[in-house]
Order: structure tokens, then sequence, then C-alpha cells
């Protein structure tokens, strides 16, 4: 179509259209546009355990290709803008468990393991009839047990590794002290005195991307122990790059900490930010933990089907 002077006129070509580029993600805006139509309709779940919220997924069917999962995850979990949470689970099938989960941070990238996440897609996948009230699931952290209790799940993780005590790091022009330990993902440990007054943002952020915990970086947790048995943890989680009103694994973590330590022995009831109590149970000897579980709630708090503009 031609303009009055005898130019092409300010409508783009259909050729242009398809090698247009999306400005917000850099890839060619036709395949954008497809992805999010292919997925219109797609059913989920919103749970949450102890104030983590995800999205879970049926993907035994593979709607959802592997090379999308993060791009899905970034637009989904965007609060305000989208269904909003702390990251995505897709349930697939599995030939070595009742099934297999991928998980994504809402940052789009993918990590082992997640200790409240891994409760709800327990409880998911009874309730969808996946798995019976015993099960187990495929992580990349290894293969993680779970019984379903009512709307409680217990969840057997796999066994810590990697604790150091007492590493000094500095940041800022000041040196912080902090323990160490891999439960299913890194974490790093710091006591405070007064959970409340925890610089969780301010010193966990700069500590998370510490060249000490290069290139995966880590999460900090800031504990205080308040009695005997019982412990109050705050987490500022990688991949979602704040702080969360919980973390299981965080959670495990600053238990056995603590344990490794001898301040506390198992059962460890733990107060997460959120005001809910998460159970931490473990076999120790001397700093060697088996047995790890993490108890606590879980619940479906909607379901759904995404639409396109969840997705734009």
């Amino acid at each position: 179509m031609r303009g009055k002077q005898g130019g092409r006129n300010d409508y783009p070509s259909r050729r242009e259209k398809l090698h247009a580029i999306d400005e917000r993600t850099g890839a060619p805006a036709a395949r954008v546009k497809e992805k999010a139509q292919s997925m219109n309709e797609l059913p989920f779940y919103k749970m949450t355990g102890c104030g983590n919220d995800f999205i879970v997924v049926d993907n035994r069917a593979g709607r959802v290709a592997a090379q999308d999962m993060p791009w899905l995850a970034r637009k989904i979990c965007r609060r305000k803008m989208s269904v909003g949470a702390d990251g995505l689970i897709l349930v697939e099938t599995s030939t070595r468990a009742d099934f297999k989960w991928r998980f994504y941070n809402s940052d789009g990238s993918e990590a082992e393991m997640c200790g409240n996440g891994g409760r709800c897609a327990a409880r998911f996948a009874f309730l969808e009839g996946i798995a019976g009230k015993t099960l187990a699931f495929e992580t990349l952290a290894g293969i993680v047990h779970a019984e379903v209790l009512g709307d409680r799940v217990k969840l057997r993780m796999p066994g810590a590794s990697d604790l150091r005590q007492g590493v000094r790091l500095e940041v800022d022009g000041k040196t912080v002290a902090v323990d160490c330990i891999n439960t299913g993902v890194p974490h790093a440990v710091i006591r405070v005195e007064d959970i409340d007054r925890a610089q969780v943002v301010p010193l966990g952020r700069p500590l998370r991307h510490h060249g000490a915990f290069q290139p995966l970086g880590t999460n900090l947790n800031f504990v205080q122990r308040t009695t005997d048995q019982r412990i109050a943890v705050r987490t500022y989680e990688r991949g979602v790059e704040d702080e969360t009103l919980a973390c299981g694994t965080g959670c495990i973590a600053s238990a056995l900490v603590l344990a490794a330590a001898g301040e506390v022995r198992s059962p460890v009831d733990v107060l997460t930010r959120g005001g809910e109590v998460l159970t931490i149970h473990f076999r120790q000897e001397g700093p060697v933990f088996t047995d790890i579980c993490l108890e606590g709630g879980a619940w479906c708090v909607s379901r759904g089907a995404l639409c396109e503009g969840a997705l734009r």
C-alpha cells in the first residue's frame, strides 16, 4: 500500500512483523506471541507452604517445552502483573519415582531443591491422583520422599553436605562470621540477637553475591535461638532476590548449623517470617546429619487457567 506521495505508509509488513524483536525479552515478537498463545488456558494450582507461594502445573503431557520454562516462570511469577509467586513448579513423568519436578525461581533460574515447594508438589500430586499418601519424586538434588498427612506434608530431604563453621567474610569493610551448609541448595547462616532487627536485605544481598560463594551464589539465613528447641529464621533467597516469608531448606540449614554447634537437638521448631512453624527432624552423629525431614502445612489456595494477559 502506498501513501499520497507514492512512498510506503507507516504500517509494518507481515515480514517485518515476523522479524520484529520483543523489547522486553530480546526474542522475536512473533515467537513470544506464539508461546503465549500456546499456553492460553493452561491449568494451574496456586499453592502455599508457610508463606512461600508457588504456581504448580501438571506438565506430564509436555505442553510446556523445556526451553520455555524459564520464560514462563519469569512471566507468571510477576506480582501485580500476572499470577504472582515465589516460584514455578512443573510436574512431569518419571521412570524412577512417582513423578519428576522442575522448579524455577521467579527470576527464571532453575533450582535443585526447594523444601516448601517440595511439600506443595507432594500435596498437589496426592490431590490430583498422581501419587498416594506416601510418595517419591525426582529432583536435581536426587530422589525426595514425602508423606501427606492431611494438610501437612513431611518431606524427607537429601542429605546435608559441605558444613563449614566460622567462615569470616569481608562485606562493606566489616567482617561477618557465617556458617555454611548445603541442604539441597547452598545456604549461609548468621546468628543474630534480635530477629526483628536483622539486616536481611542490606546484608543478605551483598553476601548472596559474595566472591566466596561464586559462581552459584548462596541463600542467606538470619537465625535467633529463642528457646532450647525453638529458633526464629528470616531468609534472603537466591533467585527471588529478596526476603521471603519462609524458606524450607533455609530453616533446615539453620537448625543443622545450630545442632552442629550443640545448641539444639532434633526435633527443632522453626518460626518463619510468615508466622507459621516448620518442624525439622534429623539424626546427628557429630557433624554428620541423616534422615533429615521437613514437616509443615501445604495448602491449595486457588485453581485456574492462564490467559494471554498473564504472559504479555
